[in-house]
């Protein structure tokens, strides 16, 4: 138990101090404009001939794709078409099973879903989505670690080979500090990257999916955020 209230507690620090370090002006939470995907004329990071970066500050509606470079480790550039498909709120109800501090019983749990295909040249299999949200303070949050696996939202990580063409429906489990409000869903790989944004729907997650077979499995918050090299 106190291994999961300490991962909690780095996973609240962080979200604190991307915040602080957004407190110059710039918004974390929404871009300086599009409100359509479109592609930018000078890409950001090299990416294979073909590939179209969405433009930086890009706001988009859920159900919309966005097509993205980031470096997952420093060398190693990876490309993406993004679509987040969903945004639900959960409840503990459906964390039945495992052990939860009273810290994270303290934060709002929602998952976020997304089709995610790698159109890039690098192989990222193992790598974390690199996807956040935005709470109602303008945090940004990092999705959750589990030490086992969790059935009503499958993972944040890409499988063990995720190479060029491949394609994965990812779930992903995000505690909101203070019963905070999901108010979107965010790329930003580095804290200089004018961030792309989905927002939508906030549905229902799904009722019966509880997590029974993972009794005495322990659940902790989002781990420190780097600066996009993680």
């Amino acid at each position: 138990m106190r291994r999961s209230a300490r991962l909690i507690a780095l996973g609240l620090a962080a979200t604190l101090a991307l915040s602080a370090c957004s407190d110059d002006g710039e918004t974390p939470a929404s871009g300086s404009s599009g409100e359509s995907p479109s592609a930018s004329e000078t890409p950001y990071l090299e990416v294979p001939e073909g590939v179209e970066l969405t433009t930086q500050g890009s706001e988009l509606e859920i159900g919309q794709t966005a097509t993205v470079a980031y470096e997952p480790r420093q060398g190693q550039i990876g490309a993406l078409d993004i679509k987040v498909t969903a945004t639900e709120k959960a409840s503990f109800s459906m964390f039945e099973g495992w052990e939860l501090t009273k810290e994270t019983r303290s934060t709002s749990p929602y998952f976020v879903r997304a089709r995610i295909t790698n159109v890039g040249e690098s192989d990222l299999g193992g790598n974390r989505v690199p996807l956040y949200i935005v709470d109602g303070e303008n945090r940004l949050i990092e999705s959750s670690v589990f030490t086992g696996t969790f059935e009503p939202c499958e993972g944040s990580e890409f499988p063990k080979k995720f190479r060029n063409g491949d394609r994965v429906n990812a779930c992903m489990v995000y505690l909101a500090p203070d019963k905070g409000e999901l108010t979107a869903v965010s790329f930003r790989p580095t804290q200089e990257f004018d961030p792309i944004t989905w927002t939508g729907e906030l549905e229902k997650a799904g009722a019966g999916q509880g997590g029974g077979k993972n009794k005495n499995k322990k659940q902790g918050g989002g781990q420190q955020q780097g600066n996009g090299n993680g």
